[in-house]
């Protein structure tokens, strides 16, 4: 059964750069057909899906994160990192890694998510 693990800071200055990795186990991140994704969720709000990498390496994004977000991978570490730049306390928000589908709607398994905070 695959398992995702997030890590990276708990604390980001405003107007740095943000870079969180999914460690995938049980599976590697270049079976095909399979997406890896980024997604958060603000205190008292919904879901937002960031972004996903798919198993040949490329890359989708939203609209909203495109000009700040990089989404890429270490296939020997079996891991793939979100990198969100210039960060906000708006960017304040539980980051999580899945797996599942090309579309937000397919996603089934989930990391247990981190928690992000934006200040100074």
């Amino acid at each position: 059964q695959v398992q995702l693990q997030e890590s990276g800071p708990g604390l980001v200055t405003p107007s740095q750069t943000l870079s969180l990795t999914c460690t995938v186990s049980g599976g590697s991140i270049t079976t095909n057909g399979d997406y890896w994704h980024w997604i958060r969720q603000p205190p008292g709000k919904g879901l937002e899906w960031m972004g996903a990498i798919e198993w040949t390496g490329r890359t989708f994004d939203t609209p909203s994160l495109r000009s700040r977000t990089s989404i890429f991978w270490s296939t020997s570490k079996n891991q793939f990192t979100l990198q969100l730049s210039s960060v906000t306390p708006e960017d304040t928000a539980v980051y999580y890694c899945a797996r599942g589908g090309r579309y937000f709607s397919s996603v089934g398994s989930w990391g247990q998510g981190t928690q992000v905070t934006v200040s100074s």
